[in-house]
């Protein structure tokens, strides 16, 4: 029985012994990060030297030597590119888009097509019918939308407290809606912009058109327009005119850029960490996702200064394609498996620089309780979010070849991330230091007990 008694001592004290010296550690990361860090002038040089990276662009393409430039200069064990096909929509000249009243009266719209729209070939005009909601749309009949241009006014629910789930809500009148306004016989969609903020700003993003029924031309206009237009519709009828010059071209090659931290007794089992390094074309991508490339890069550049070996090997993606596609990580997953990976856990950054709250798993029960388990480690960060929840568009097909695999997401303050989402607005300039540093020590921090503990 002493004996026994002297071992669980011995464990108990070894157990706080060692989660002492992880704690010092942790401390000695959020050091780095907020004394002499180098995100915030990383993400300065990817939105003002590059700009806004669209998929097949140019400014992809300058991404992507960026991205292995910089890693390069922090002498990462390796750096490699992986080759993938990706799509090539592009605006074109900036789009126009005006209403008259049955007074004649000319109102100048702000618009943007949205991602893979067809061209309206010229300018398109016809009679607005506003729907609430796409469910409302879904009910209407062919007599009363056929060659007519759809305007979708669904707000988000600003009562609902994480704007994600509020956003997620939304998100379908913009992949749907120009395929279900079609099967009614609309010539055309614009749809409210997905943001709370009531301003001149409109947000793009993807849309999915089904196969089978006809494309048609589709735009969001700012919520401030909306706001406008709704209370016109409601007094008078009102034509819309407006013009696209968008175009798809064939699929092009690009690269997903990669880098590793070799493991030191588990090279074969990796930890994968990133972002998406594309962007959309309108402001700078410095919220979406040149915030969440940096916050990765920062994390690895960290525990490689301060010597860290890694029990598993640390790799490093920086995704191409994640907006309109997500080529980079279905393309990722397949290679991998193919290469014979074995993936233990992958973690993303994709929701923001802003403050960080905590972290989210993608995962079974018992994976949802070791990431609780690292709360003592970090809430002293305030860091409070351990919870199940979502990983990211980039690491989820990871799950297709790599059954049980946990996928974390980096989860910041959501409040004001669809202020900027997708729209001119996301520049570096909105993009607060100090809150960029923390999300880098708080992925960092979590990297690294994620190595330990595995």
């Amino acid at each position: 029985m002493k004996r026994f008694l002297f071992f669980l001592f011995l464990f108990s004290f070894t157990c706080i012994h060692a989660q002492k010296g992880d704690n010092n550690f942790v401390r000695s990361i959020y050091d780095e990060a907020l004394l002499r860090g180098e995100s915030y002038e990383n993400l300065r040089s990817l939105c003002k030297d590059v700009g806004a990276r669209i998929t097949g662009s140019a400014s992809a393409d300058m991404a992507i030597d960026w991205g292995v430039n910089i890693m390069k200069k922090y002498n990462f064990d390796t750096v490699y590119l992986q080759k993938i096909k990706v799509p090539h929509w592009e605006r074109g000249t900036r789009e126009k888009a005006w209403t008259v009243n049955e007074s004649g009266q000319i109102s100048q719209l702000n618009v943007l097509a949205l991602g893979g729209s067809v061209a309206t070939n010229g300018i398109l005009s016809g009679e607005l019918i506003m729907f609430e909601s796409l469910e409302d749309l879904k009910k209407a009949t062919k007599s009363q939308v056929s060659g007519k241009i759809v305007f979708l006014n669904e707000k988000m629910d600003a009562k609902m407290i994480n704007t994600f789930k509020s956003y997620g809500h939304c998100y379908p009148i913009r992949r749907n809606g120009a395929s279900e306004s079609a099967k009614l016989g609309a010539k055309a969609i614009v749809i409210r912009s997905i943001g709370l903020p009531i301003d001149e700003h409109p947000h793009t993003g993807s849309l999915q058109y089904q196969s089978g029924v006809k494309k048609i031309p589709a735009a969001a206009i700012s919520t401030l327009d909306a706001e406008e237009l709704s209370k016109q519709l409601k007094k008078s009828s009102i034509s819309l005119k407006f013009e696209l010059n968008c175009k798809t071209y064939p699929m092009k090659d690009s690269y997903n850029v990669i880098a590793e931290l070799r493991g030191s007794s588990k090279p074969k089992e990796i930890i994968t960490l990133g972002g998406h390094l594309d962007s959309w074309d309108t402001g700078e991508g410095a919220h979406d996702d040149g915030a969440g490339v940096v916050h990765c890069l920062e994390a690895l550049r960290i525990l490689k200064k301060f010597n860290y070996k890694p029990l598993h090997t640390l790799r490093l993606v920086f995704f191409m394609n994640e907006e309109n596609g997500n080529k980079g990580g279905k393309e990722y997953a397949s290679w991998s498996a193919a290469h014979g990976d074995k993936h233990i856990a992958a973690v993303e950054s994709d929701r923001g620089g802003f403050a960080p709250r905590g972290f989210s798993c993608d995962g079974n029960n018992q994976q949802i309780e070791f990431l609780k388990s690292l709360e003592k480690y970090l809430s002293s960060y305030e860091l409070h979010v351990f919870e199940k929840g979502y990983g990211g568009v980039d690491i989820g097909p990871l799950k297709k070849h790599f059954k049980g695999i946990p996928l974390f997401g980096f989860v910041p303050d959501s409040q004001r991330y669809f202020d900027f989402h997708h729209s001119p607005n996301d520049v570096f300039e909105n993009v607060n230091k100090r809150e960029l540093e923390l999300g880098s020590a708080a992925i960092a921090s979590f990297i690294y007990l994620l190595d330990l503990n595995l």
